[in-house]
């Protein structure tokens, strides 16, 4: 098609060339935004949408006589600022007519077209959140702790204007793209509520399957390692040293080794494969340890020293998943200390159906989660696809 219709290239204009920029509401407060009685569109809105999402909720306050700017279908919304130059100036386009007047938040501006004919509203929600173009769009942005969009810059940037046919069948193209992330995004959530109703229901008490409830002092002590003091640590060394912070990420402190051979031979220590616990922060929060070579925050990091042959780690993980911590207040930040973890109580069936249970969660968990393997991991490459296509099929030389 490109070389029937424009094998010589195609020409480029700037956005003041093509039309002009309009701002969002203003003169209104906080009042305003209370039982309004028009739509609006929300600067997430915006950032989070390619085409604006139309199905909305969110009312403002508008005068018959007001004299505010209406977004029209094929706008382009554009984020004012942002807190880093590579977020400001994201787009979203009106590719839908709305069935009443819709308006723009104060933090936005749009951009209209003098001559809609040029091109497709679809074309432009993908045109304008492509490389070559979002790599001009920050550019226009300037600050120090927030960086704002500049017009008169904006107006510069160049984009190419192909025939109405090329930017359909573009258009065709990457809708398939996004189709099928959006099938895969819905399944995955469906596949997500499934794990979670047979998680519930695996590891719910049952006297069909042998379970008994016991709590987690019957089962094993509540360990951590010996305390750490700040001074004790480096910013770079032999052995990562895990804060709640930083628990289950990349750690920001180390600790020598002669320090930490003398603590894990000397103190508590955990096992390769025991399930680390989050006693502070977000509570409940788990890792798997693997063996190698750590060193873990006292009393915010906990596990469980079990009989393998009595509860599996497998099978403490997945509960953990669900129990329900009881923690202490009296602080600014929630805890769960080791009377509460002591007096937990969990559903403990013969090691058989505690295997069994694990084999058929671990399926779940690896489909819903793993992002080497299953849906997020396909969700993942299509959307790497359609981004490589996206800028692909949107890059076109121009005309001499």
């Amino acid at each position: 098609m490109i070389a029937e219709l424009c094998p010589e290239g195609v020409e480029f204009k700037s956005l003041l060339e093509l039309g002009y920029f309009y701002g969002g509401l203003t003169g209104k407060n906080k009042h305003d935004f209370s039982g309004g009685n028009a739509k609006f569109i929300t600067y997430m809105n915006v950032f989070s949408n390619i085409a604006v999402n139309i199905e909305i909720t969110d009312y403002v306050k508008v005068g018959v006589n007001e004299n505010q700017n209406k977004v029209e279908i094929g706008d382009v919304l554009f984020t004012g600022s942002s807190e880093t130059a590579e977020e400001c100036g994201m787009s979203s386009v009106l590719t839908r007519q709305a069935d009443e007047p819709i308006y723009l938040n104060s933090f936005c501006f749009g951009f209209r077209l003098n001559d809609r004919d040029l091109f497709l509203p679809d074309f432009f929600k993908y045109l304008f959140r492509g490389d070559e173009l979002r790599k001009q769009i920050i550019q226009t942005a300037s600050g120090v702790t927030r960086y704002n969009v500049s017009k008169k810059r904006m107006g510069k940037v160049l984009i190419p204007v192909p025939p109405i046919t090329i930017q359909r069948e573009i258009v065709n193209i990457l809708d398939k793209f996004t189709e099928l992330e959006a099938e895969l995004e819905a399944e995955l959530e469906a596949r997500r509520k499934q794990y979670e109703h047979y998680r519930s229901t695996l590891l719910a008490a049952s006297d069909t399957n042998g379970s008994k409830l016991k709590t987690l002092s019957e089962i094993g002590d509540v360990c951590m390692c010996k305390r750490i003091f700040k001074e004790q640590t480096t910013a770079i060394g032999d052995i990562p040293f895990y804060k709640i912070g930083t628990f289950g990420k990349e750690p920001d402190a180390f600790i020598p080794m002669e320090l930490y051979n003398e603590y894990k031979n000397k103190f508590s220590f955990p096992k390769s494969g025991d399930i680390l616990i989050s006693a502070s922060g977000t509570i409940g929060r788990t890792v798997i340890y693997d063996g190698k070579p750590a060193y873990f925050q006292d009393s915010n990091i906990v596990w469980i020293a079990n009989d393998e042959t009595q509860v599996t780690n497998s099978y403490l993980y997945h509960c953990y998943q669900v129990v329900k911590w009881q923690t202490d207040g009296g602080g600014t930040i929630a805890r769960l200390y080791n009377d509460s973890i002591k007096k937990t109580k969990i559903p403990i069936p013969p090691i058989e159906e505690q295997n069994r249970i694990v084999a058929i969660l671990d399926k779940f968990e690896k489909l819903v989660n793993d992002i080497s393997e299953g849906l997020p991991a396909e969700i993942k490459a299509r959307r790497q696809q359609y981004e490589y296509y996206r800028n692909k099929l949107l890059t076109f030389k121009e005309v001499a």
